[in-house]
């Protein structure tokens, strides 16, 4: 069975939220929990909580109940999921601040050291898989059906009268691949035409893009809808986003502009949870299968990039490979991002405030 948590529960009273998943996980509610065939789940069987960013929640509705039948033939032990999808860095704050998630699949390593660094996960999750990721992407551009504005690449964003999206860096992992995505193409056009890396240019040529930002709503999939709606000319977003909602029959126009980020989403068992509920083993066993080919394919075919070396070999021609791809190195790593960035005084608060 899985049970999908009111994301406007957990944001009003997180605290209380964990309280009850941890008491519907130790078994003692008054009335017992059904599997997906409605049968009562018995004694031995096994409650795993996940903590999700939002974008990852249509993959999850194919992924768990695989894992589930993997699991039960495994050991003969069910499965039960319980399920919260949020933007990533409010789910990262939520399992800090004592929402009890024996699994934290997050947009970006920087969310799950925000849980690391709170004292819940204490193993190195690093070493699992290609350094701890599960998925890849890259931050792509939507348009409406023909591309009307003729948009090829980051520097169309800056015209006059081109209304943009994406969301709030604040709340979304999302948005903040986003921001490292115009800022990093920034660094790219400045080094192409002066040899080297221009700061200054790449916070100017945010601040042309921003300068057209319709809205910043709170995650990526939030200003989905809203572009869905009408809001908007284009959509900054990952890739697998657009690829998802094309095979659901929405029509995009994907832009791939030639200097763009590499995307890498992790996950990790948060420790200090799975100790107290005694789902350890299972949890880990659910790690190891994100990494597995099959759950690799069905990723891939939700529109992510494997990380899993057999499937990317396999898959690699599904998806364009800019010629100005970087990763996070290139902006300095996550740590250096982050007080560059988004500390109080940096780079994206500037652009905010005008200065």
């Amino acid at each position: 069975m899985m049970i999908r948590i009111p994301a406007t529960a957990k944001r009003m009273v997180p605290l209380a939220l964990a309280f009850l998943l941890l008491f519907a996980a130790a078994g003692c509610s008054g009335s017992e929990p059904a599997n997906n065939d409605g049968q009562t789940v018995q004694e031995g069987d096994v409650t795993l909580v996940i903590g999700a960013y939002s974008v990852v929640k249509d993959a999850f509705g194919e992924l768990l109940p695989k894992f589930q039948d993997y699991w039960l033939q495994k050991t003969g032990q069910r499965v039960t999921f319980q399920e919260s999808y949020e933007a990533s860095g409010t789910q990262a704050r939520a399992i800090a601040g004592g929402f009890e998630a024996d699994v934290a699949v997050l947009a970006m390593e920087g969310d799950l050291d925000k849980i690391e660094d709170a004292g819940f996960i204490s193993h190195n999750w690093r070493e699992t898989g290609e350094d701890g990721m599960i998925t890849r992407s890259i931050v792509v551009l939507g348009t409406r059906p023909g591309n009307p504005l003729g948009i090829k690449g980051w520097e169309d964003l800056t015209r006059e009268g081109v209304k943009v999206l994406y969301p709030n860096p604040k709340t979304s992992g999302g948005a903040q691949w986003d921001i490292n995505a115009i800022y990093g193409a920034g660094l790219k056009l400045s080094e192409e035409e002066t040899g080297e890396k221009s700061p200054e240019f790449a916070k100017s040529f945010l601040e042309a893009v921003h300068a057209n930002v319709e809205s910043l709503d709170k995650s990526g999939r939030a200003s989905m809808a809203a572009f869905e709606y009408g809001v908007g000319d284009v959509i900054v977003t990952y890739e697998n986003e657009l690829l998802a909602r094309i095979q659901k029959g929405v029509d995009y126009d994907i832009v791939v502009p030639e200097h763009t980020i590499l995307i890498e989403n992790p996950a990790a068992v948060v420790d200090k949870n799975v100790d107290r509920h005694g789902t350890r083993e299972v949890a880990e066993a659910f790690i190891d299968y994100l990494h597995s080919p099959d759950a690799q394919r069905l990723f891939v075919k939700h529109g992510f990039r494997a990380v899993e070396q057999t499937v990317a070999a396999e898959t690699d021609g599904q998806f364009i490979q800019p010629e100005g791809l970087f990763d996070i190195s290139y902006l300095g790593g996550w740590k250096e991002v982050r007080a560059n960035l988004y500390a109080k005084k940096g780079v994206w608060y500037q652009v905010l405030a005008g200065i």
